[in-house]
């Protein structure tokens, strides 16, 4: 009788704690959180990983992650995570943040932490609403999109146009890496790893301030089913929040160094 080889092809991640998410069903934020598993499991950082939640959809994080995870006031995630990074430069320092906490009431924190260059990893998942409090518009929500607050559709005369956080931040000196990536097709989550990978490892060679933006699906308040969901990322969402790197000053630096070595002498 043949000797039959099994090939493990999936495997929780020690980084993940077993147990069921509160999450609704087609919500993104459980796909993020399995990502930074992953890479903080392939990084071998568990045990110095240190992760902020704030108010907000994510702020049971620490119920899912097996490392350490502590929660900041909402908007105040980029602040605390600044503190513990400068205390312990040591360890590996990540904020996990919404739109609404991000975008809203602590944009001046992501803002100056990112002009300052805090040596930290900023998770910055954007599904256009407020969740954990009905749906209400966020700084990101589409224009003429319905919410619980805007009945007839966002109407940029009035409030603003939809906030694009990587381009804004792009603009700062001090900002090592910006990136924004989606949820809605398996190749562009496996982008999306690639790009928290990157950001982390910035981190872990001290090279700065990195934020990857992920465009991720609400089903539950944009009012559609998890398959019309991603579609409507494709469809509408991302011509608003086009995909890609958009600040890499660490590789740019290093190309720079590069093309320099590769000179002929004057």
């Amino acid at each position: 009788m043949r000797e039959v080889v099994r090939e493990v092809v999936y495997q929780m991640p020690e980084s993940l704690k077993p147990v069921v998410t509160h999450y609704c069903s087609g919500c993104g934020h459980g796909i993020v959180q399995r990502l930074i598993a992953e890479i903080v499991d392939e990084l071998g950082i568990r045990e110095r990983t240190v992760g902020i939640s704030p108010v907000g959809c994510a702020v049971l994080g620490y119920d899912y992650f097996n490392f350490d995870v502590s929660e900041a006031a909402h908007g105040r995630t980029p602040a605390v995570a600044t503190g513990m990074k400068r205390a312990r430069p040591d360890l590996v320092v990540f904020s996990y943040q919404g739109d609404g906490d991000l975008a809203a009431i602590g944009t001046a924190e992501i803002v100056h932490a990112a002009n300052r260059g805090e040596n930290i990893t900023v998770i910055f998942v954007n599904n256009g609403v407020y969740g954990m409090t009905g749906g209400q518009m966020a700084p990101t929500t589409l224009a003429g999109q319905v919410t619980k607050t805007t009945p007839r559709g966002r109407m940029p005369e009035d409030v603003g146009a939809p906030l694009r956080v990587p381009e804004m931040l792009a603009l700062c000196d001090e900002t090592t890496f910006l990136a924004r990536c989606a949820l809605n097709s398996p190749r562009n989550i496996r982008a999306a790893k690639r790009a928290l990978k990157k950001a982390f490892q910035y981190q872990v060679d001290g090279a700065g301030f990195s934020l990857v933006e992920i465009v991720s699906p609400c089903p539950t308040y944009w009012g559609v089913e998890p398959l019309e969901a991603l579609k409507w990322i494709e469809e509408k969402v991302i011509p608003r929040y086009p995909l890609g790197v958009f600040k890499d000053a660490a590789a740019a630096a290093a190309a720079a160094e590069g093309a320099g070595a590769e000179a002929p002498a004057g």
